[in-house]
């Protein structure tokens, strides 16, 4: 059957009740953090990890990945044309955001806004303070930011491609218009014609980085090698984000005129990391 295209109209509640409602997409956020989860604890009891590193891991994340992602997409995409530029020094500022003007609207989360580059962020941090404060004191394991990621992205890879199909749950960051067979028309957004289901891309790029890293560590024992298997998810997962931004319509007025838009800039420091991780990795001897 060759379909002409997908009228897509899915309710992005799962759970009427009162004015709201239990949403797909904040179940997906937990069910994917909950399967990070599992996968980190199988993960760690592999290596002989003391059983108590997971459960800390566990509220580092959340809070690094949820934290991260809400200031991310304050601080990224929230920049507004506005018709009383401000001048700072030489420059004529014409693009204003409200986060950064009063702090405290970060804390309306009911209003939205998560951002995978923030999420990110705060994962960095946050796996750079649990080391810190925990798994350096123990000195049976040589732990580090990358040590940690080396294992925490094959979970991750889970939790994004969740949290994609939240966005197709949602009817949001979708792509372009196409006339491929399998485009959407995104109905409660409004559209008439179908656009490119960008976050069915994006779900299917998270399973072939999952595949990938988790027979890196299983078949190939490439955690031995540290940073090649965080190295690798990094290219998988950013160069694609970054060829997959050419045709996504923009999140914001903002990114209309830009050579890239912001997904895409803030994708660059991601995949040259990535190829420095996996340099660095194939130059040196594996661990025993």
């Amino acid at each position: 059957m060759i379909l002409d295209y997908i009228t897509w109209n899915a309710d992005p509640i799962l759970i009427h009740f009162g004015d709201g409602g239990i949403r797909w997409y904040g179940l997906l956020w937990a069910v994917g953090i909950y399967l990070c989860y599992l996968i980190q604890l199988r993960l760690y009891k592999n290596e002989g990890c003391p059983e108590d590193w997971t459960d800390k891991l566990f509220i580092y994340m959340t809070l690094g990945v949820i934290i991260g992602a809400r200031l991310g997409h304050c601080w990224f995409y929230e920049w507004h044309l506005t018709d009383n530029p401000i001048q700072l020094f030489a420059w004529n500022i014409s693009y204003r955001n409200p986060y950064i003007e009063n702090p405290l609207l970060l804390l309306k989360i009911w209003e939205g806004g998560l951002s995978s580059h923030g999420g990110a962020f705060g994962l960095m941090f946050a796996a750079w303070l649990l080391n810190r404060r925990h798994f350096s004191k123990d000195k049976r394991f040589n732990t580090s930011l990358v040590w940690i990621f080396d294992r925490l992205v094959i979970g991750v890879c889970i939790t994004a491609t969740l949290i994609r199909l939240g966005n197709l749950m949602n009817s949001e960051i979708y792509g372009t218009e196409t006339s491929l067979p399998w485009g959407f028309i995104f109905v409660r957004d409004g559209q008439t014609v179908p656009h490119h289901p960008t976050q069915i891309y994006e779900m299917m790029y998270c399973m072939v980085a999952f595949v990938v890293t988790w027979l890196m560590y299983w078949k190939g024992k490439c955690y031995k090698r540290q940073g090649l298997i965080f190295g690798t998810f990094l290219l998988i997962v950013f160069v694609t984000r970054f060829l997959l931004e050419f045709i996504k319509l923009d999140q914001e007025d903002f990114e209309a005129g830009m050579l890239l838009n912001m997904g895409q800039w803030l994708s660059l420091p991601f995949i040259i990391w990535g190829v420095y991780l996996i340099v660095k990795a194939c130059g040196k001897e594996a661990l025993s």
